[in-house]
């Protein structure tokens, strides 16, 4: 007996079993999915990352020993034949998670490729010439099997040249290596009713007075659009550059004069908004930008607006080296971006349709959540543990300016990265049980001008009543979210907001403001992924004034009541009916309710 026949003699046990049948996984090699590491809340939540970890290569190695396989016991009946195969034949693998699968049925392709697998190995055993051997009939058997499956083994060897042809092809022709682009497209309808009837009952905001003013009017139906680019793009795996673009078509901008804001926004148009910007008011959309068509950094044209393309963000997130502590930093980036929102109505294309019902106006404080990336920042993210999160940052709205030329060189906040606006925020994140989350924040902020950087309200501009727009003012500002889900589709929510604003130079004055939200959320509404959302609460609005600042007879309340319905057309496509009500718009017990009904329709890519 020579030497191949010998080797064929101790290959009978791998016949046998190939003459049977193999389970699922026999020499099929599990494939490795590499993904980047990308965001977790909404499109508009990136620093609130999950991680999605590649597959391990070396977890689809070929197992050199059957205890390996978690699910293949001693006392299964083909226990010896697998042993024979993986530890002395090399022929067998197992999926990624270290399990066989053996009571799995199989294909004939699949039996096809674990035969290849073993007569692969047979034949280098051959060529090796080694000392183990087997009989020339078992060889014969082998080549019987070969034969019968011989169309299956073209066909597998087919389908992988096409799949190797067209990797190849899509490797050429795709994107990027490196970058993941999604999208986000918004149409809306909207409409606004009530307007300032002009009876002497709405504030000149610049120098904090009532006067008479002119009288708003009702508007007309308006058709707007938002389009926003992400580009997600990873170097290592572990770290994340976050590149936006976006164009729109929201009107609203710098008046020509303190006092005459102009009336191409809803809020404008309705003779509630304030006198510089023509746009921070109660009645605002979710979506529209905070300053309209206006950068108010350097007071040129915000990027974006009349729908050309400009960059809304750019935010670099990297590991620090220390376990748990991420750090980011950016040249356009909001508070938001960093910290958790909590509240299910967040997310200006797709919950809540009102710019009050997106989140704690603890998040907005200093234009913080502008919608063209306002602020150069830097911070951390510390995940404590599972149930705390510490985060925290430093913004500068005008970090880019070497100089300040004050109101009349076009830089009203300031210039240098610690020399003009700037906000230091904070946020402890803690989910004391998987259906709670709660939030607590704090943030001090310095304005070189008189204003709160909200854009939910018109005293948000002239912050301080009865002293100039020009004068800095200091913010401490404080905070609290949560979240109850009651059910998996129920959740019950709620923020406070109250902040003390202090004037830095003139007379001494000062004034607190106070916001908060009660609502419920329900998912899967009608529809799986549709929702409703319910909420009311009181916009920012004064709650104290001291020193020169002196409160007016016809101070009130503003509050807000909201309903809307999202429905979830199918993975890509919702479409939002919904209503807000102000009571008391602005804070004055004399103004008209007004009432803004939306459709927004979204589109994701």
């Amino acid at each position: 007996m020579d030497k191949k026949q010998v080797l064929l003699t101790q290959k009978t046990s791998l016949v046998c079993l190939l003459a049977g049948s193999i389970p699922l996984g026999f020499g099929l090699p599990a494939i490795a999915s590499e993904t980047i590491q990308t965001l977790s809340t909404p499109i508009e939540n990136p620093l609130s990352l999950e991680t999605s970890q590649a597959t391990d290569p070396s977890a689809m190695a070929q197992v050199t020993s059957v205890s390996q396989l978690s699910d293949v016991r001693p006392t299964d009946w083909a226990f010896q034949a697998l042993q024979s195969l993986v530890e002395r034949y090399g022929c067998i693998v197992g999926y990624p998670d270290k399990t066989f699968r053996g009571n799995r049925a199989m294909t004939r392709f699949e039996f096809a490729a674990g035969l290849n697998a073993c007569l692969d190995r047979v034949n280098e055993l051959i060529a090796a010439a080694t000392a183990d051997l087997v009989k020339k009939e078992d060889l014969a058997t082998l080549q019987r099997l070969q034969e019968e499956f011989a169309a299956e083994l073209a066909t597998l060897r087919g389908r992988v040249d096409t799949l190797e042809a067209r990797t190849t092809t899509l490797e050429k022709q795709q994107f990027s290596t490196t970058t993941k682009l999604s999208g986000e497209v918004i149409f809306s309808l909207a409409s606004a009713y009530g307007a300032y009837p002009g009876l002497g009952n709405r504030r000149s905001l610049a120098a904090g007075t009532t006067t008479g003013g002119a009288p708003g009017n009702d508007a007309n139906v308006v058709f707007n659009n938002r389009v926003r680019l992400k580009l997600l793009t990873s170097f290592s795996g572990k770290d994340l550059l976050i590149t936006g673009l976006q164009a729109y078509n929201f009107g609203g901008g710098l008046g020509s004069a303190l006092g005459s804001p102009r009336r191409d926004s809803l809020s404008g148009t309705l003779g509630y908004a304030d006198n510089i910007f023509g746009t921070a008011s109660n009645a605002r959309l979710a979506f529209e930008p905070q300053f309209g068509a206006t950068n108010p950094s350097n007071l040129s044209g915000a990027p974006g607006n009349n729908n050309s393309i400009g960059l809304y963000k750019l935010l670099y997130i990297f590991p620090s080296g220390i376990d748990k502590l991420t750090l980011f930093a950016g040249t356009a980036a909001e508070v938001d971006d960093a910290f958790p929102t909590v509240v299910p109505f967040y997310g200006d294309g797709q919950e809540s349709i009102s710019r009050f019902g997106n989140m704690n106006p603890i998040l907005r404080i200093s234009g913080g959540t502008s919608g063209i990336g306002l602020a150069s920042a830097a911070g951390f993210i510390w995940n404590i543990s599972d149930a705390l999160d510490f985060r925290a940052l430093y913004g500068s709205v005008n970090a880019s300016l070497p100089a300040n030329g004050g109101l009349a060189g076009g830089t009203p906040l300031g210039a240098g990265l610690f020399g003009g606006s700037y906000v230091a925020a904070a946020q402890l994140t803690i989910k004391p049980s998987p259906a709670i989350d709660f939030a607590l924040n704090y943030a001090h902020s310095y304005h070189q001008i008189n204003i709160l950087g909200l854009g939910e309200s018109a005293v948000a501009v002239g912050a301080i009543p009865n002293v100039g727009a020009t004068t800095p003012v200091s913010l401490d500002s404080v905070g609290a979210t949560a979240a109850w889900r009651i059910t998996p589709k129920v959740t019950l929510t709620g923020f406070g907001f109250y902040s003390f604003v202090n004037a830095v130079t003139g007379p001494d004055a000062s004034t607190n403001i106070l916001s908060y939200m009660g609502g419920i959320h329900i998912k899967d509404v009608l529809t799986p992924g549709s929702t409703f959302g319910l909420l009311f609460g009181q916009p920012p609005a004064r709650d104290r004034v001291s020193g020169a600042a002196s409160p007016k007879p016809e101070d009130t309340r503003p509050y807000h009541l909201e309903a809307y319905f999202k429905y979830k057309v199918n993975d890509n496509i919702s479409v939002t009916p919904g209503v807000f009500v102000i009571f008391n718009p602005e804070g004055f017990s004399g103004n008209r309710t007004i009432t803004v009904p939306v459709i927004r329709t979204t589109f994701t890519f």
